[in-house]
């Protein structure tokens, strides 16, 4: 197993790796260290072990855990839930409204998830456990979780790359844990001193519209810091939301034209990948950087649901 500490954020917040498919600094769970020890996010289940790694590297039981938060139900983050929860004997997991029965039943989200993952679904995403509705925790707009007595949590509904996606907002450190609503931050990019966030618009809920929406009602809420399901944290708010803006406009625009020509997923991704290269080159980013494993991955899948949103609107 990789070992690697968790990363303090500040001194509530950690930072542990999952290693969501193997690889560093791609998916995360966070630490909130308040009165009600809390989660927010799981990763899917090969990423339990990182988890109860990093508890103990922080001094942490897996007693002590009250509440796991998973932003969407998507297996890239929720899909350790029902794992972990087993052995965690006093937590709970809050979900989305819609994505409850999703957690107590997985079978649906798991024939999704193999469907676009084929033959590496079993690698990447078993076993796939599901969460005893008594153990379930709906929260939704405008609900709130007090974990400690200077910390009352807020849900927010924040659709766009997924009709079951919340956002949780932080008042003490004014940030806003949003899974993918407002995309992907690459760390591998870091060391580099470049900055990129995309937009995640998976399969296959995908919505252009509601995606700007929920980045509108983040930027509005001034925030100080954003954490991002894939990964780690960003002060840069204006940037980060500008940019994830503007790609979303340009995976639009590749996105129709490709499907007026006619043609698929694969040249979809194909083109967007040339546009980011582009814009990578301009920053001294080389064509075999590793940050290209993540983001050709991410525009196959991304690539889908783009097409997907064409077909219901044309329908």
């Amino acid at each position: 197993m990789k070992e690697k500490n968790p990363i303090k954020l500040d001194d509530r917040i950690y930072l542990i790796d999952g290693f969501d498919l193997d690889v560093a600094n791609r998916t995360g769970t966070y630490v909130i260290q308040e009165e009600a020890l809390t989660l927010i996010e799981t990763g899917p289940s090969p990423s339990v072990k990182y988890i109860k790694a990093g508890l103990a590297a922080l001094g942490h039981a897996l007693d002590e855990i009250k509440y796991i938060i998973v932003t969407h139900i998507h297996l890239d983050h929720a899909g350790g839930a029902g794992l972990l929860l087993r052995e965690c004997p006093n937590a709970t997991i809050i979900v989305h409204p819609r994505g409850e029965r999703h957690l107590i039943n997985p079978k649906k989200l798991a024939a999704g998830a193999r469907a676009v993952y084929g033959d590496s679904f079993s690698e990447l995403f078993d076993p796939i456990v599901p969460v005893p509705e008594d153990r379930l925790l709906v929260k939704g707009e405008g609900d709130i979780l007090e974990i400690g007595p200077n910390c009352t949590l807020e849900f927010w509904d924040t659709p766009g790359h997924a009709k079951h996606h919340i956002s949780i907002y932080d008042p003490i450190s004014n940030g806003m844990f949003t899974g993918d609503t407002v995309g992907v931050r690459y760390e591998q990019l870091v060391p580099n001193g470049v900055d990129l966030f995309l937009p995640s618009t998976s399969p296959n809920h995908f919505n252009p519209n509601d995606m700007e929406a929920s980045i509108k009602r983040i930027r509005d809420k001034n925030l100080d810091r954003i954490y991002f399901g894939h990964f780690g944290m960003t002060q840069n708010i204006e940037e980060a939301l500008n940019q994830v803006q503007s790609w979303l406009e340009v995976f639009m625009e590749v996105g129709e034209q490709t499907v007026i020509e006619g043609k698929g997923y694969d040249v979809i991704s194909q083109r967007l990948l040339t546009k980011i290269q582009e814009h990578l080159r301009e920053k001294g980013i080389p064509d075999e950087h590793e940050v290209y494993i993540l983001i050709n991955l991410d525009l196959q899948v991304g690539s889908l649901g783009i097409i997907d949103y064409f077909k219901k609107i044309i329908q």
